[in-house]
């Protein structure tokens, strides 16, 4: 069932490869993220007979998550474009047509199908045959982490849609107290699926949420884009007083750092000097 699932992926994320190639818009592939891990849900869902509370509560989750994503990255994309990422590498390989099927789209149906990882074991499993109380804390999470990124993601839109914001760092809201909420978000809601397949025994399914907390965080998520923010005039003090993924207000993380130094036998930074 498994494999069935990732069949569906490639075959699907195939299809679109040909639609970018005479649309020539590659984005179409972060676009089709969200519906196309939905699709290997209601593939579970449909060939096997897992217990109905939890198969119905997970389907339920991944739909809304899903639609609110896929709907943001759509708009995002009729807005700005083919991402940034794309545009650079068909200037880089003369080939893109042929490079982006495996760098993009098949490299992006693999990685969803093993994200979603928790999700099989979460639809699939006959028992427990009641939800039990780690699977509401697992929704619990799941909704926090919709919530969050959402939260997020139209913080960012409404500050990009002021031309007066064009080349300024937004530093407030949720992005006060992470870089990237969004990821954040992200990440959280993923590890709310993972709680809800530990409710079954599938501690395998822990493996898709790590996979994804560790692509947002080295490879194409943080590190990926503030390889072309640092230049941004007053993004590298963001940095510096801001951290990239778990937010934490700035007196708890002086704190924190302070400590880590101490382990360290690193000398605390000294006090400010007061003026009277």
């Amino acid at each position: 069932m498994l494999l069935l699932g990732l069949a569906a992926l490639v075959v699907s994320f195939i299809g679109l490869w040909a639609i970018s190639l005479r649309l020539e818009n590659s984005s179409i592939a972060d676009v089709a993220w969200g519906p196309g891990i939905l699709v290997i849900g209601l593939i579970y869902y449909f060939t096997s007979d897992g217990a109905q509370p939890r198969a119905l509560l997970t389907l339920g989750l991944l739909a809304l998550w899903a639609l609110r994503l896929s709907t943001h990255l759509f708009f995002r994309m009729r807005l700005l474009g083919e991402d940034f990422r794309y545009v650079r590498w068909r200037e880089e390989y003369e080939q893109w047509w042929l490079v982006s099927l495996f760098k993009v789209f098949l490299l992006q149906a693999v990685a969803a199908w093993v994200v979603s990882l928790p999700i099989y074991f979460s639809i699939v499993s006959l028992a427990p045959a009641r939800l039990t109380v780690i699977d509401y804390f697992g929704a619990l999470l799941v909704i926090c982490g919709l919530v969050y990124e959402s939260i997020g993601d139209e913080q960012l839109r409404r500050f990009r849609a002021n031309r007066a914001n064009r080349g300024k760092v937004l530093d407030t809201g949720l992005w006060k107290y992470s870089r990237h909420p969004n990821y954040f978000g992200e990440a959280v809601l993923w590890w709310g699926f993972g709680v809800i397949a530990i409710s079954t025994g599938g501690l395998v399914g822990l493996f898709g949420p790590a996979v994804l907390t560790y692509l947002l965080l080295y490879v194409s998520g943080v590190a990926l884009l503030e390889s072309t923010l640092v230049e941004k005039a007053g993004y590298i003090p963001y940095v510096g007083r801001t951290p990239a993924l778990v937010p934490l207000p700035p007196q708890v993380r002086m704190q924190l750092l302070a400590k880590l130094r101490g382990l360290r036998g690193q000398p605390p930074p000294p006090a400010p000097k007061r003026r009277y």
